[in-house]
Order: structure tokens, then C-alpha cells, then sequence
């Protein structure tokens, strides 16, 4: 693999190189891309193991998340074929005589995205073949932490047969990353920015984008609430709070962040969850063997439960931490408003059940952040539950269901301080094409001069 690292003003050539491009490849007909699209999906079914290994290396996630990373990318792949055919318009009546009026959805250029670490394969895919599918060629900004596994995409999909310049990776040195973002979003060719990362940075993207003017798709953190109503099956709760908020680490945007249960099933709750847990540790699930992203990552977390245990929360599952990297799955209960673990996003494997009185309280306890990606609630009755899942200020929500879950086929993307913007299903087209409106004089008119 080519690990060489580009500059700057190779970055600006290569994005050149894919403007020109865009002039041929806008003109493929839909049949074409669905086949290179199926093609990508059929070698990433058998590069599968090629792909597990540099996701582990890089980001040192557990092969479970690495193969669920395979899984979904080879769905993505196939939902993105299935796209190219419903890039459509509508007709619209018109009060001019003999004027055909019709709305036709384009291709609108160069699309740049920009992918995280922590679901390398799903999310790198995800930046660059909706735009794909929709005509437009395709630029992406490696990951500093896992760009061996960005590079991979793009030798899948230009093995798979995409024509030179229409997929294009850049790699480079850390040290360049604000120099190397800016270009990017300022080229002009660059008509598009998608981006999946901190709320952090996507201001910093946001701003740049402003200034350009040019749309971006801004997919950030969360804070993901999980809403544990008092007629709720706990069982069934329990094993969605636990997955929400301990698969790869707690490392997901949509991870669970917070569990807000009604008084009355508080304790039976906190009890079953902290038993299931401790299940969990003691039986080294391998989809739990991951560590975290960095030293300095498992230091916040720790620093999080120090924070509220000192400030009166109790740790039913305590903290465990295994070298440098790797923290057990924890429950801490009790949790109030002031500690950090209730605010911030913590992307680590911490279960934080927030207890209330009653619905009402629920609902403001659940939106009580900046955030707004993805939330969660159960309950048997399901009006209740849907009155809950209406009024959650979130992008996504789940009902009898975790806080991780997502389909290709479904739209996704977050409120407030989680973005703006939807990947997902036929939501994409409207993010990655131009609509445009053409009329068709069919019979003269008559004008006043």
C-alpha cells in the first residue's frame, strides 16, 4: 500500500484531477455506477479480513466491532447502488400556456468528506458513496489516527472499476491538518463538505464552510439519552443499555450517554444492569476487548467517574483499568446535573442512570444537553413511548430499541449541537445534488412588449 503522505498543494492538484473528472463521470448513466457500486460490495466481502486487521491495528478496537464495520459497509454499498436509480425530479403546474415545468436533481461537483476513527471502514465509506451514487466525484480527507484503513477504501473502490480520478484519499502529516482542512473547503471545485467528528471541529468546518459558501453536512457528538419509563420491560431495557453504551468502548456517536429511568423502577433497574455488567467483565466478551482510542481518552473517563463520585454519585460496577488503554465496563448511578459524566460526552464505556420522578421530568432530563443525535425509550405503552420519542430533541429515535441502530436505508443525523444535515437512504440525494427547476415552451406565448 502507497503510505506515502501528500502536501498540501498535491491535495489541491488532486482535487484538479477530480473536477475533470466529474465532467465524464456526471454523464454515467445510473446502470453503470449501481455496477461499480455492487462490485465495490463484492470485494469487500473478500477483502474482509484485510480490512478487520488494519481497523484493530490502527484504532485497537476488538474484531467484532471491525467485522460489524465490514458488515454494514458491504450494506452501505449495496444501498448506494440501489440509490442511482432514484435520483428524480417531479413536474409542476405551470400557469403559463403550453409551458412544461419539471424539477431535475443534478450532480453538483467535487465532494469533500471527512471521516473519523472510530468506525473507520462504515463512516469512510459512508463519506463518499452516497455522493458516488448521486454523479459526483469524490474527495477524502484520511483520519490522522487510521489512515491505512481510509486508504484501503479507496483501492476497494478504484479496484472495483471507478475511472481514474473519481475516487481520490488524502493522506497526510498531522502537523499540516488546519492548513491541509482549509485548502480543501476553499477550493473551488469543492462543492460539497460532509463531515463526521467532534461538535469541536465541526464549528471549526461549519466556519470555514460559511465563509465559502458552501453546504456542509455536519454529522457531530452526542449525548444519546436512553429514557427507561416505569412500565418498561427492565430486562429488555437493560440489555439495550447495556449494548448502547458498552459496544466498541462507548466509543459511537449514538452510544448510550445517559439512562434516564423513572423512580419507581430506579432500583430494580440499576440492580439488573450493574448484575449484567459485571456478567459482562467477568466473561471477557470479545466484542469488548477493545481499549480505547488513547491514553488520554481512558484519563477522561477516569477523571469523569472521579468527578462524580466525588460529588455524591455511587459506582455500582467500579471502574477497572487495564494498562494504559483499556477500561472495564462501568455503571455509576445517581447521576445528577453538575457532574461531568451528566453533560459532557464521555466516548467510553460508562453506563450513567440519571433517576426521575416522573414522564415529565424524563423528557427534560433527556434534553437537557447541547446535544442531539440519537435517544432512545421503552415502555409497554406505546403512546406513551411515542409521546416521549416526539418530543426528544434528537435527530434519531428509537423505540423498544438501543440508541445504536442505524440502516443505510434510513436518514441520520442530529439537532443542535449534533449537526445538521442526513446521510442515509434517499435523504442523501437532497445533501449531495442541485435541484433545478427547467420549463419547456411548447406553444408560442405572448409577451407585453
Amino acid at each position: 500500500m502507497n503510505t506515502r503522505q501528500h502536501t498540501v498543494a498535491e491535495a489541491q492538484a488532486i482535487v484538479d484531477g477530480a473536477a475533470q473528472a466529474f465532467k465524464s463521470w456526471s454523464r454515467t448513466g445510473p446502470g453503470r455506477r449501481r455496477e461499480l457500486l455492487n462490485k465495490a460490495a463484492d470485494l469487500l466481502q473478500q477483502r474482509a479480513d484485510v480490512f478487520v486487521e488494519r481497523m484493530v491495528a490502527e484504532t485497537g478496537t476488538s474484531q467484532a466491532w471491525a467485522h460489524f464495520n465490514v458488515k454494514g459497509g458491504i450494506g452501505a454499498l449495496r444501498e448506494a447502488a440501489a440509490l442511482t436509480t432514484q435520483v428524480g425530479g417531479e413536474t409542476i403546474p405551470s400557469d403559463v400556456p403550453g409551458c412544461f415545468s419539471m424539477t431535475v436533481r443534478v450532480p453538483v461537483g467535487v465532494v469533500l468528506g471527512i471521516a473519523p476513527w472510530n468506525a473507520p471502514l462504515l463512516l469512510g465509506l459512508r463519506a463518499l458513496i452516497a455522493p458516488l451514487a448521486c454523479g459526483n466525484t469524490v474527495v477524502m480527507k484520511a483520519s490522522e489516527v487510521c489512515p491505512d484503513s481510509h486508504r484501503l477504501i479507496g483501492a476497494l473502490l478504484n479496484d472495483a472499476g471507478f475511472p481514474e480520478g473519481v475516487v481520490n484519499v488524502i493522506a497526510h502529516d498531522p502537523a499540516i491538518a488546519p492548513q491541509m482542512v482549509e485548502a480543501l473547503v476553499a477550493h473551488p471545485a469543492v462543492r460539497r463538505i460532509n463531515f463526521t467528528g467532534s461538535t469541536r471541529t465541526g464549528r471549526i468546518i461549519g466556519a470555514l464552510a460559511g465563509r465559502h459558501l458552501k453546504p456542509a453536512l455536519l454529522e457531530l457528538g452526542g449525548k444519546s439519552p436512553l429514557v427507561v419509563l416505569k412500565d418498561a420491560d427492565i430486562d429488555a431495557a437493560v440489555n439495550a443499555a447495556a449494548f448502547g453504551a458498552f459496544m466498541n468502548q462507548g466509543q459511537i456517536c449514538m452510544s448510550t450517554e445517559r439512562i434516564v429511568v423513572e423512580e419507581p423502577i430506579a432500583d430494580a433497574f440499576a440492580a439488573a444492569l450493574a448484575a449484567k455488567t459485571e456478567k459482562l467483565v467477568a466473561g471477557s466478551v470479545p466484542a469488548l476487548s477493545g481499549a480505547l482510542i488513547s491514553c488520554h481518552a481512558a484519563d477522561q473517563v477516569a477523571a469523569m467517574v472521579d468527578d462524580a463520585v466525588q460529588q455524591g454519585a455511587k459506582l455500582l460496577v467500579p471502574l477497572r483499568r487495564d494498562g494504559e488503554t483499556r477500561i472495564a465496563p462501568l455503571v455509576i448511578d445517581h447521576v445528577r446535573p453538575g457532574m461531568k459524566v451528566y453533560g459532557d460526552e464521555s466516548f467510553g464505556p460508562i453506563a450513567a442512570i440519571v433517576r426521575v420522578p416522573d414522564l415529565e421530568e424524563a423528557i427534560r432530563v433527556a434534553n437537557d444537553t447541547e446535544y442531539g443525535l440519537a435517544g432512545a425509550v421503552f415502555g409497554s405503552d406505546i403512546s406513551r413511548t411515542m409521546q416521549v420519542a416526539q418530543r426528544l430533541e434528537c435527530g434519531v429515535c428509537h423505540i423498544n430499541a438501543p440508541t445504536v441502530r442505524s440502516e443505510p436505508q434510513l436518514p441520520f443525523g442530529g439537532v443542535k449541537d449534533s449537526g445538521h444535515g442526513r446521510f442515509g437512504g434517499k435523504a442523501a440525494i437532497a445533501e449531495f445534488t442541485e435541484l433545478r427547476s427547467i420549463t419547456i415552451q411548447t406553444e408560442p406565448t405572448a409577451y407585453p412588449f
